[in-house]
């Protein structure tokens, strides 16, 4: 039987589309929502994973570098499509050294819109 578990993070940043024509060219902010889903088989605890583990992991890999910053810093067109696949990319790396894979992430920008990317 697989298990999906899944945790938010929110977090704060700035950022300006490049070579865009209407008011997302200049700087503004967000506050993000990002879900992450991992999936697997509890395991002798009953868990498929400790909270406590999966929030550790994704505050050191993500959240610490996102939260409070400047996101052209970071990406050199900082849409939610390519902050999502950076994101997924990093984790999915993370969780290979562990027993459960990552199924899922969404990406809020704001309150009503979101990008989600499955793994394949």
């Amino acid at each position: 039987m697989k298990f999906r578990l899944s945790k938010t993070f929110k977090f704060d940043a700035a950022h300006k589309l490049i070579d865009y024509d209407g008011a997302c060219a200049n700087v503004h902010g967000h506050t993000y929502k990002l879900v992450v889903t991992v999936e697997g088989a509890p395991d002798e605890t009953g868990m498929v994973i400790d909270l406590f583990d999966l929030k550790r992991i994704v505050t050191e890999k993500i959240i610490s570098s996102v939260d409070h910053c400047f996101l052209n810093d970071l990406y050199a067109q900082p849409t939610v499509e390519n902050m999502a696949e950076d994101i997924f990319l990093k984790l999915e790396k993370k969780f290979e050294e562990t027993k459960i894979k990552l199924f899922s992430i969404k990406l809020y920008e704001g309150e009503g819109s979101y990008v989600e990317v499955l793994h394949e």
